[in-house]
């Protein structure tokens, strides 16, 4: 007993330890494939069931694409059995079957459906099976389906054909699609809103309709599956923009957003046109944030809306315009807030637009439907109620820049700049409403301008001559460049007393012959090199204002400058104009706006692009044995690494043979490496020079 007690021995923990290490290691090596393995079985069960579902010609046993007279004898065939009581169908057959068999006998449901995939109605399938669930399937009302009831192409809406898209394309600076079809319920319900869209887009951008009858573009319009079937991932009506710039398919930019008309407008007036949104303001955020911190050189436009909707893409289009002049806002009417509107701004009830111009002058408010306004009118409006203020980002607009920039074109030699230069008064609010009346004098009608006065009316229809008016306290050293006397403190820079005059100038611009430039300019030093490089390319005359403030008396002044200036060889005289100062950075959406989209796409539309690709991959039934011989070769190869790295564990007797033998050359070849010297004396040397032959004896002769 004691003999077998003695030979139970305990495991040896090394072993256990080097065991479950191998298994650890093993488990790890494997790891990659296990889980390739793992990915094509889950891609094969279940992603490939959801991506591929039985067609509805497999739920009539019918081959796909099969014409209509075959979808009517299938259905036929199973109406046949269930009337003779050879078959019962279940409720939930019955109504995949008549699903099947309404939207495959319709002509329009039937193309929408075999070559875009589009079924918009599958929910009824749902809501029949709640609806139904303990019925019998004779109970159930039929038919499942309605019809859509429409037809826009009757109404006056531009209709895009693939023959005329390269035009329309090439007419149009943006342009907004709509990919619709006849039999679309969802379509029929959306109708209403893009007749609102379109009106609202009307003078910003054109839009355009296409119906999924004209296959061949609507497939240039659609997206691609990985087997090219064109498809529309949000279903219709599809909502298409063509960027400014953009000609072809792979710059358009999809619409995914609800489709309501308030998110349409915003969306493709902010992200294809890039316009300013016009924030809206509360009573009191709209004096403390917009009137109160607002530019005090710009005119403020406050819209007043009655129903708090979003400014129209028009509106944001005249904000971004008329920004270097004018500041915008919206504020919300309310009857309760009434006494307050009338008596900051007069306003008797909304809508109304206001046009607030420097504090203590009244303002200008208009009542009416402002949402339904032209551009064009809008703009009309606009220039009667201001004079254009000259400042750095203005001047070239405006031709009043020394750098050669004129409104009518880089080949006219002369045009003429009137200045209204002074601090903000009401005495420079009396003077820009007596230039305002001047220019309108001069723009209405050149025949009812006297013949003495012709000359200014004439310029200014050409567009040789400028009205515009220059802050002298924000552009103190431009104003005292050009008013340069004595008196100029009255007008120009901070003011010093309370005496404030408006003074009235003209500034005469001259293209210079290039041939006489060269010759006459040829610089005699480099200081002279320096000075002519800092030269405005164009030479100016001034003539200053000093009558009266009649406006006969005005115009028939500026109209013997121009005379003069026009017939007179004045002069030639050049000088180096110090600039604008700027009063405002340029707002986020005035840099660059044209490049919001490249010519290709924008960051955010590329990476949503690839999204899409990656999840439309997901159901390409390739995947699934790809995935399976990863694994197999990963396995594979695995296996094949691990059993040639454990031979070298085996005995290597066949190896110590070589390594003798290798021992046994080297002795071999050792002694002839050595030098002459360590070698041992033998007869086979050479004789020394100094050796001497020794004589042999008689005896030793014998």
């Amino acid at each position: 007993m004691n003999d077998t007690r003695a030979r139970v021995l305990p495991e040896n923990p090394m072993a256990t330890s080097s065991s479950s290490n191998s298994m650890t290691s093993t488990l790890k090596a494997y790891s990659i494939p296990f889980l390739l393995f793992s990915a094509s079985i889950f891609f094969q069960l279940f992603v490939i069931p959801t991506s591929f579902p039985p067609s509805h010609y497999d739920v009539l046993g019918i081959n796909q694409y099969s014409p209509i007279e075959q979808v009517n004898e299938a259905y036929q065939k199973f109406s046949s059995n269930w009337n003779s009581g050879i078959e019962a169908p279940s409720t939930i057959d019955f109504i995949k079957i008549r699903y099947a068999f309404e939207l495959l006998r319709n002509q329009l449901w039937k193309r929408d459906y075999d070559i875009f995939g589009i079924d918009e109605q599958v929910h009824v399938i749902d809501k029949a099976k709640e609806q139904y669930a303990e019925a019998n399937f004779s109970e159930i009302v039929l038919p499942l389906l309605e019809p859509a009831s429409f037809d826009p192409l009757d109404h006056a809406f531009d209709v895009i054909r693939s023959e005329n898209l390269r035009s329309t394309l090439e007419n149009s600076s943006s342009l907004l699609v709509q990919v619709f079809s006849l039999g679309s319920n969802r379509c029929a319900q959306f109708f209403n809103n893009w007749k609102r869209i379109a009106n609202l887009l009307d003078g910003v951008a054109n839009t355009g309709m296409v119906e999924l009858g004209d296959v061949k573009l609507a497939t240039y319009l659609a997206e691609k599956k990985y087997t090219g079937q064109p498809f529309f991932r949000n279903g219709l009506p599809s909502l298409i923009a063509f960027p400014p710039g953009c000609r072809m398919s792979d710059c358009l930019v999809r619409y995914a957003g609800a489709h309501s008309i308030d998110a349409v407008t915003d969306w493709f007036a902010t992200s294809i046109l890039s316009l300013p949104r016009i924030p809206f303001y509360s009573r009191e955020s709209l004096v403390q944030n917009f009137l109160g911190k607002g530019s005090r050189h710009k005119v403020k436009v406050i819209f007043i809306s009655k129903t708090g909707e979003r400014a129209t893409p028009f509106v944001r289009q005249a904000a971004k315009s008329y920004w270097a002049y004018a500041s915008f806002a919206f504020a919300l009417w309310r009857e309760e807030e009434s006494s307050f509107w009338w008596n900051m701004f007069g306003v008797e009830s909304a809508p109304a637009i206001v046009f607030l111009r420097d504090p203590g002058v009244k303002p200008v408010v208009h009542h009416g439907m402002f949402l339904c306004l032209h551009p064009v009118s809008f703009s009309f409006v606009f220039q009667l109620l201001m004079l254009p203020q000259l400042r750095s980002v203005t001047s070239m607009e405006l031709g009043c820049d020394a750098r050669g920039y004129s409104r009518a074109g880089n080949d006219t030699m002369v045009w003429y700049c009137v200045v209204l230069a002074g601090r903000l008064s009401p005495e420079l609010e009396k003077m820009r409403e007596t230039m305002r009346r001047v220019q309108e004098i001069l723009s209405n009608d050149v025949d009812a301008v006297p013949q003495d006065s012709a000359s200014s009316a004439i310029a200014l229809k050409e567009k040789r001559l400028t009205f515009t008016w220059l802050d002298g306290e924000a552009q103190n050293r431009y104003c005292s460049f050009y008013l340069h006397s004595e008196h100029s403190f009255e007008t120009c820079g901070p003011r010093r007393d309370m005496t404030d005059v408006a003074r009235l100038f003209i500034v005469r611009y001259k293209r210079t012959d290039e041939d006489s430039e060269k010759i006459e300019e040829v610089p005699k030093s480099y200081f002279a090199a320096v000075l002519n490089t800092d030269m405005d390319p164009t030479s100016q005359l001034v003539a200053t204002y000093n009558g009266s403030e009649e406006i006969p008396q005005i115009i028939q002044w500026m109209s013997q400058v121009i005379k003069d200036g026009d017939s007179k060889d004045l002069p030639f005289f050049r000088t180096k104009t110090p600039p604008l100062v700027p009063e405002d950075a340029d707002p986020i959406w005035s840099r660059g706006t044209d490049k919001i989209l490249s010519s290709s796409m924008g960051m955010k539309h590329r990476i949503g692009n690839v999204i899409n690709k990656i999840y439309d991959q997901l159901g390409d039934p390739r995947i699934g044995p790809v995935l399976l011989l990863a694994a197999l070769i990963s396995f594979g190869s695995i296996w094949l690494r691990r059993s040639q790295s454990a031979r070298p564990s085996e005995p290597n007797n066949s190896i110590q043979p070589d390594v003798k033998d290798d021992q046994r050359r080297k002795r071999r070849s050792h002694p002839k490496s050595l030098s002459k010297q360590d070698l041992p004396p033998s007869i086979t040397d050479e004789e020394p020079k100094d050796a001497v032959q020794a004589q042999f004896s008689d005896s030793d002769s014998e």
